[in-house]
C-alpha cells in the first residue's frame, strides 16, 4: 500500500478488488455495473461516505438476502492479521464490508456478531459494533465480555475498543457517558493482557470514563493497584495521562505508589 491519502484508497480500483475477490469465489456479481455505480459516486465524498457507498453498492449488487450475502463476503476475507499493525495498510480493503454488516446486519444478531469476530481479526469492528450495543445492548456486552477472554488479540481488543464512550470518529455511546458500570468487567478481564495492542485500548477507555465518571474510574484503578502487574502498571499510567498533563493530584499521588 503506497503513501497516499486514506480516503484515496476507496475508489474504482477498491471496488475492482471486491469484484474480482466476489468472482474468484465463484460469487456472482455485475462487475461492470459494480465498479461503475462505484466510480460515478465516489469521487466527490469523504473517507466514511466512500466506505458507505460502496458497502450500499455491495447491498445492491449482491441478492437480496443478507446470510447469504454475509457468508460471501466472508469467504473472501482471507487469512488472518497476525500482527498489531497493518489493519489498514494491508487489510483497509474490509471496511466497506464491515459498513455493509454494520448497516444491514442489525435484524441477525448472532450471524453479524460471528462475523464482526472474523472482521476484526484482519481490520477493525470497533465502529461496526457500535449500533449493536445500542439496539441490543445486553446481548453485545455478553458477547464483548465473552471476546474479552478470546486468545486472539483483535478479538480481546475489540471487547474493549468497541465499548469507548467518546471513540474518536464514532458517535459517543450515551449509554456509556450516563453509565459506564456495565462495561468494567470487560475491563477487569483485560487489567493483565500481555498485548501491548490491547493494553493500549484499555488505557484509552477508561481515559474516556474519566473524562464523564472520574469517581467511578478512580475508584476502578484504585482496586487495580494492589500487586499491579507491569502490564496493569502501564496501563494506569497511559490511562491517566491526560490528568497527569494537567498535574492533577489525585493521579500524581497514582504514580507515585506504583
Amino acid at each position: 500500500m503506497a503513501y497516499k491519502q486514506l480516503k484515496l484508497w476507496f475508489d474504482v480500483e477498491l471496488a475492482q478488488l471486491l469484484a474480482n475477490k466476489l468472482s474468484e469465489e465463484g460469487i456472482p456479481i455485475n462487475h461492470e455495473s459494480f465498479t461503475s455505480t462505484v466510480s460515478e459516486r465516489v469521487d466527490k465524498l469523504e473517507l466514511k461516505d466512500r466506505i458507505e457507498c460502496i458497502a450500499d453498492t455491495l447491498h445492491s449488487h449482491l441478492n437480496d438476502d443478507y446470510l447469504t450475502n454475509l457468508n460471501h463476503l466472508l469467504a473472501i476475507l482471507g487469512p488472518e492479521n497476525e500482527k498489531e499493525t497493518g489493519m489498514f495498510k494491508e487489510f483497509y480493503w474490509i471496511m466497506p464490508i464491515a459498513k455493509y454488516v454494520e448497516k444491514y446486519g442489525l435484524g441477525h444478531f448472532e450471524q453479524s456478531m460471528e462475523a464482526i469476530g472474523e472482521i476484526t481479526k484482519r481490520n477493525t469492528g470497533e465502529y461496526t459494533i457500535r449500533p449493536f450495543l445500542e439496539k441490543h445492548p445486553e446481548q453485545t456486552l455478553k458477547v464483548l465480555i465473552q471476546w474479552s477472554k478470546s486468545p486472539n488479540k483483535h478479538v480481546r481488543r475489540l471487547s474493549s475498543e468497541g465499548v469507548r464512550p467518546r471513540l474518536p470518529w464514532a458517535k459517543k455511546l450515551n449509554m456509556f457517558v450516563h453509565d459506564p458500570s456495565p462495561i468494567f468487567p470487560i475491563l477487569e478481564n483485560l487489567k493483565d493482557d500481555p498485548s501491548k495492542y490491547v493494553q493500549t485500548s484499555v488505557a484509552n477507555t477508561i481515559n474516556d470514563i474519566l473524562k464523564d465518571n472520574p469517581n467511578k474510574a478512580k475508584k476502578m484503578v484504585q482496586s487495580w493497584m494492589p500487586q499491579a502487574t507491569k502490564e496493569r502498571k502501564w496501563i494506569i499510567k497511559h490511562a491517566l495521562r491526560n490528568l497527569i498533563k494537567s498535574n492533577d493530584i489525585w493521579a500524581s499521588g497514582v504514580l507515585k505508589k506504583l
